[in-house]
């Protein structure tokens, strides 16, 4: 019987581990929430948003807006190259539907080293808004925002590269609700 020290199985096995290692960077780096651990507050919730549209129906979508309408053109340049737009979002009639362990597996998804919180807003009446950026290198792959309000959960989800200049635009599109961001303030604080 071989042991592991035939040099062989020893290169098989580092091949093995060095594999390993890299589909789990791999992985702890995708840019991509998982959400189906919130599915079950669906039940409680009088509202739900599901939208789930990958790299194939984003490449669908620009086929369609090929027209010259101005907003059809800034969509198109606003979802391409991007590989997916992913939301998800419960609201309730009363408050206390919901806990902080509900939304541990969406934090604790965000807290990956990969992940960089941008923006927290924290207010005891209305919620709170944290926003979080997936960089490599200079590159925007990946941007995540946990919306809390005391009826309300909103997870939002964009995978590929992201330009921040442009996010803004895609509220009210693909069930992206309106974030109330205006550009201008935003331009006056910088």
């Amino acid at each position: 019987m071989r042991t592991l020290t035939h040099p062989f199985v020893r290169f098989a096995s580092v091949a093995i581990l060095a594999f390993l290692g890299t589909a789990t960077n791999a992985m702890a780096q995708n840019p991509r929430i998982q959400t189906t651990q919130l599915d079950a507050l669906a039940a409680k919730a009088s509202q739900t948003v599901d939208v789930n549209i990958d790299e194939k129906l984003l490449e669908i979508t620009k086929k369609w807006l090929k027209g010259e309408d101005p907003d059809e053109v800034k969509v198109r340049d606003i979802v391409n190259g991007l590989k997916g737009i992913y939301v998800k979002s419960f609201e309730f009639e009363t408050e206390n539907q919901y806990s902080d362990a509900d939304l541990e597996s969406i934090r604790s998804q965000l807290r990956n080293p990969a992940w960089n919180r941008i923006v927290n807003v924290n207010s005891k009446k209305e919620g709170s808004v944290e926003v979080y950026l997936m960089q490599v290198g200079t590159q925007i792959t990946g941007l995540a925002v946990l919306a809390t309000e005391p009826k309300e959960i909103t997870v939002i989800n964009i995978v590929g590269p992201v330009d921040l200049d442009k996010l803004s635009e895609l509220e009210g599109n693909f069930g992206i609700p309106g974030l109330d961001i205006e550009r201008s303030k935003i331009k006056r604080k910088n």
